[in-house]
């Protein structure tokens, strides 16, 4: 069983991420693997004391890399759950604010 700070892994901060929060009000997050949309909307509400209206989840898959000395070994990245949060137009939330 999940507990509300378990959901939640870390923000994800990034050029198209910092763009939806400011034109669009939606923040991007890592959720655990096993968190479901109204726990990861719990868990926004309750942590950052907002109104979520709206929670997609995408599950971004594992990716091959190559080590940089070696072209030949590959290394497998291994895949992971984010969400997209859409908030009420009026609330935000603080950690994504230094970057605008």
């Amino acid at each position: 069983m999940l507990t509300i700070y378990d959901v939640l892994r870390s923000p994800l901060v990034t050029e198209k991420s910092n763009y939806q929060v400011n034109k669009l009000r939606q923040y991007v997050f890592s959720v655990a693997r096993e968190a479901t949309k109204t726990q990861i909307k719990d868990a926004i509400e309750i942590i950052f004391d907002v109104k979520v209206v709206r929670v997609n989840v995408i599950n971004a898959p594992a990716k091959r890399t190559r080590r940089a000395r070696s072209r030949r070994l590959l290394v497998r990245n291994s895949g992971f759950k984010k969400a997209i949060v859409t908030l009420v137009p009026e609330d935000r939330i603080p950690i994504f604010e230094g970057v605008e």
